[in-house]
């Protein structure tokens, strides 16, 4: 059953954000949208595990309850499937190759942190939730930060807008250990590459991510329904 929801989108409720966080949710929102605060997408694309992979995936964002993430891929030939998650417990991984054996489990403190940096970029995938989010303006002209509060944890992400109103791509000083390295805070982004309309919300839809400008994601998303 679809959430219903009283409240619509009006421009003024933005007017004292700053002035790419406007331009951005001004483009990204149809005035009278509901404000819906959860989405369920639809994805494929490829991720690097050792090489490229294909996968496809289901994911429904929550902010700033938590998201889950779940895919199947292939690894020599063979079925991978498994979930990312955040919600109430904290942060989880759960990797299995043909549902059986296990490739990858994580959960814990820093598992948890690393899930709350990811959850904050993911602004870009509900813009209508942007009430829970507070908004400054970023270092440069056409940049904003979403900064988010976790429990005892903050978490910012800094949005770049095109003159248009389109994203060009985000970027977090994100916990995690990527390749293995130590858990701390390194650089993570999004390059976006396009965006769709689904409804009365404008999204981006093929984007690819990287830690340190190591590019391990990209994907492409062919469905949204917000609720």
């Amino acid at each position: 059953m679809t959430a219903v929801t009283a409240e619509t989108f009006d421009p003024a409720a933005i007017t004292g954000f700053p002035e790419p966080a406007r331009r951005w949710l001004g483009h990204a929102i149809t005035p009278g949208t509901p404000l819906w605060s959860s989405v369920e997408l639809t994805m494929h694309g490829q991720i690097r595990l050792g090489r490229w992979r294909p996968f496809t995936a289901h994911q429904v964002l929550t902010p700033p309850d938590g998201y889950l993430w779940a895919a199947r891929t292939r690894l020599a030939g063979l079925p991978v499937t498994g979930y990312d998650r955040l919600g109430s417990g904290g942060g989880e991984m759960r990797w299995r190759l043909m549902r059986l054996i296990p490739v990858q489990n994580g959960s814990g403190p820093d598992v948890t942190r690393s899930a709350y940096g990811r959850l904050a970029g993911e602004i870009a995938l509900i813009p209508t939730a942007f009430r829970h989010a507070s908004w400054s303006q970023g270092e440069h002209a056409n940049a904003t930060v979403a900064t988010w509060r976790f429990g005892d944890d903050t978490e910012a992400a800094e949005l770049e807008v095109k003159p248009d109103g389109r994203l060009a791509g985000v970027r977090i000083s994100r916990w995690g250990n990527p390749g293995g390295a130590p858990f701390r805070r390194y650089r993570f982004g999004v390059r976006i590459e396009a965006e769709s309309r689904f409804g009365g919300i404008t999204i981006p839809s093929v984007f690819r991510a990287a830690w340190h400008d190591s590019e391990f994601f990209r994907a492409e998303i062919t469905g949204a329904v917000f609720s």
